[in-house]
């Protein structure tokens, strides 16, 4: 068996990037036919109790079913559930999240259950995101192949792609590592001498591994004239709290300056205010339980502080946003449309505006689908008058780190858009970069 087609090792996180949707959580607002990608999984996380104890209040709960009946595509777990393992193998079970570098077991003051219930456990930081972590895998090989694609005249830009494109946010640092121990060589600075253009901007991404990219794309968000704020939200909005931390602790080591401070030089007042919210990290966690009460009292004063008055109150809704579990989110977004008969969407777009508008935007849509919200930004960056290289390059390498995000990823494009996202891809790339982007989705190249 080739080294990139090991299982993950022992200790190898599971769970994706963003947070998975859980039983007890309102599905996303539509099965989608048949496709079903967005069953949420078998249950809580590992210690919780399968129910939660808060029943639904009199007269039964206003919002959807919960635990829908979303089924997994061919061959996919359900929804926010690892697939059997990265390269093939089933992954073991994580450690404890006390070995992650976690926050303490008890969430931040004023979190517990999100609304006064019983302490949430702690979501674990995603795969890659723990400096120094490193696989038990052997990459010498690896390692060895990439040498011998760039030794000698010429550089073997498909081998490149085959042997990068198939490893996880593990391996990365143990192939740069292991190239480095086999050849004394820094696999980084060959990689950028013998490639260029959008094709190397993509090698080099993968090669920084998912953390590292995450402050490497937060600073060249910030550094210049302009913010680009797309790049900052899909960075820094509907985070764990743990991955969040784990991007402070890591800007910092890179750029000696806190990410805290950056951020505040960049930004107008009050969306400032919103971003100090989010990175203060201290979101209600993924396994915090859905309270029918508090939904409804969210519910409330969403409409209170936007369409209920005049003018908006427009710190008070980004606290209720930034501060809610997506389930929470996804609660509210359902009970808002019910009681309402306005979607939280349309209400967004009428009472805000430009960076803070989007931000809101970003987490709410991410809440209530996240698969159909990768498969929008994918699009996003593909659509209109030539191709935002740099946005389709971001998206797919952060997407491509999980096997199940991507999966789902691509089963909502297709039902969205009505066509395979590598067809798209091929459309919109060319040459070695093409190579690439379908190399991350999934296509091996010929």
């Amino acid at each position: 068996m080739s080294y990139y087609n090991q299982g993950p090792p022992s200790g190898y996180p599971s769970h994706s990037p963003y947070p998975p949707q859980q039983s007890g959580y309102p599905p996303p607002q539509q099965p989608y036919g048949n496709q079903g990608y967005n069953r949420p999984p078998p249950g809580p996380p590992p210690g919780q109790p399968m129910n939660q104890g808060y029943g639904p209040p009199m007269g039964g709960s206003p919002y959807p079913p919960q635990g829908g009946p979303y089924g997994p595509p061919p061959g996919q777990s359900p929804y926010g559930q690892p697939p059997p393992g990265q390269y093939g193998h089933a992954p073991p079970p994580g450690p404890p999240p006390s070995q992650y570098g976690a926050p303490p077991p008890g969430p931040p003051p004023g979190q517990y259950g999100g609304y006064g219930g019983p302490p949430a456990a702690p979501t674990p930081p995603s795969p890659g995101y723990v400096p120094g972590q490193m696989p038990q895998a052997d990459l010498r090989q690896a390692a060895d192949d990439l040498r011998r694609a760039m030794k000698g005249f010429g550089t073997d830009e498909k081998m490149l792609v085959r042997v990068l494109g198939s490893l996880g946010p593990l391996e990365i640092n143990g192939v740069k590592a292991a190239f480095h121990q086999q050849h004394r060589r820094d696999l980084v600075k060959d990689v950028h001498s013998e490639t260029s253009g959008y094709f190397r901007e993509g090698l080099e991404a993968m090669l920084r591994g998912p953390l590292e990219q995450d402050c490497y794309e937060l600073h060249e968000s910030i550094k210049g004239m302009g913010t680009k704020e797309a790049a900052m939200n899909e960075v820094l909005l509907s985070r764990s709290n743990a991955d969040l931390q784990a991007i402070k602790r890591h800007y910092q080591h890179m750029y000696r300056k806190s990410l805290e401070s950056d951020v505040k030089g960049d930004l107008s007042m009050k969306t400032e205010r919103l971003f100090d919210m989010v990175m203060a990290a201290r979101r209600n966690e993924d396994s915090a339980p859905i309270i029918p009460q508090q939904i409804d009292a969210d519910i409330n004063e969403l409409y209170r502080t936007t369409e209920g008055q005049m003018g908006t109150d427009e710190l008070q809704a980004c606290s209720i946003i930034s501060s809610r579990s997506d389930g929470q989110l996804r609660a509210i977004s359902q009970g808002y449309q019910q009681k309402y008969h306005r979607s939280l969407q349309d209400v967004i777009k009428k009472e805000f505006s430009g960076h803070m508008e989007d931000a809101l935007l970003y987490m709410v849509c991410r809440a209530e689908d996240p698969a159909k919200h990768d498969a929008d930004l994918l699009e996003d960056a593909m659509r209109g008058l030539g191709t935002k290289d740099k946005a389709l390059i971001r998206r797919v390498i952060a997407i491509h780190w999980s096997r199940d995000r991507l999966h789902q990823a691509k089963s909502a494009y297709r039902h969205f858009y009505k066509k395979d996202l590598a067809d798209r891809i091929k459309g919109e790339t060319s040459g070695d970069y093409e190579k690439l982007m379908l190399a991350c989705i999934g296509v091996p190249p010929r």
